[in-house]
């Protein structure tokens, strides 16, 4: 089983801008039109097209994080956990997790920088368990703290098993909001997606001790693509 991007046919044709960035980009690119049409009537040539040569590359920028592209898992997920984002493994460790499962677990950590997917896909098929949100700082989201001390959303889902896997959204030193579509007792699949969040970020995900893991760090990891670990039967 491959653990590299899948590029294919089917996810470059069916790319598309996320709903979450459809508003901002509509007010960014008129307000970028506003300025560079203003510009090309008033300031000198020079002016016009340094504004907007640095304006027009900004949006494309802003428009590359907010891509959506079309995946879906294409293995037998079943058993196996699934990277929920694109990203570089930064952690993989054993830890207590004190906020909500109360118990040490293996933890697997994927950073996002703002040129990566910010769209978060769940990690395992089951039924949504818990969903909560906690307010919190906006350190660098490379940083273990940020773990713990950053803004953050939690999801826990109920395998088929009864295991229970916790992922957590975390905010970054540039984003700025965190949406959870989850919703408790909801049925979950690794195609589906669990989240999004704006701009540099990380998620975690806590696993039984003794899980089988699939990645190393400093990986390049990608959503809802590359298998991350291996329950236990």
């Amino acid at each position: 089983m491959q653990s590299h991007l899948y590029k294919t046919e089917t996810e470059l044709r069916k790319m598309k801008v996320h709903k979450e960035g459809t508003g901002l980009l509509l007010a960014l690119f008129t307000l970028i039109f506003i300025v560079n049409v203003t510009l090309y009537y008033t300031a000198s040539k020079g002016l016009f097209y340094t504004v907007a040569f640095f304006t027009s590359v900004f949006f494309l920028l802003i428009l590359n994080f907010f891509r959506s592209p079309y995946r879906r898992f294409p293995y037998d997920s079943e058993g196996l956990v699934i990277a929920p984002a694109d990203g570089t493994i930064v952690a993989i460790e054993e830890v207590m997790e004190n906020e909500i499962l109360h118990k040490q677990c293996l933890q697997i950590s994927i950073f996002m920088s703002i040129f990566n997917v910010h769209a978060n896909w769940f990690p395992v098929n089951g039924t949504v368990k818990h969903v909560s949100h906690q307010n919190g700082r906006f350190m660098a989201a490379y940083l273990p703290k940020s773990s713990t001390e950053n803004e953050r959303s939690a999801v826990v889902i109920t395998t088929k098993q009864g295991v229970d896997i916790l992922a957590r959204q975390i905010a970054g030193a540039m984003a700025r909001r965190i949406v959870t579509y989850a919703k408790v007792g909801d049925p979950c699949h690794v195609d589906e997606q669990m989240g999004f969040i704006k701009f540099g970020s990380r998620v975690d995900v806590y696993l039984p001790v003794g899980t089988e893991v699939l990645v190393e760090m400093d990986q390049k990891v990608t959503g809802n693509q590359t298998p991350i670990a291996r329950l236990s039967k």
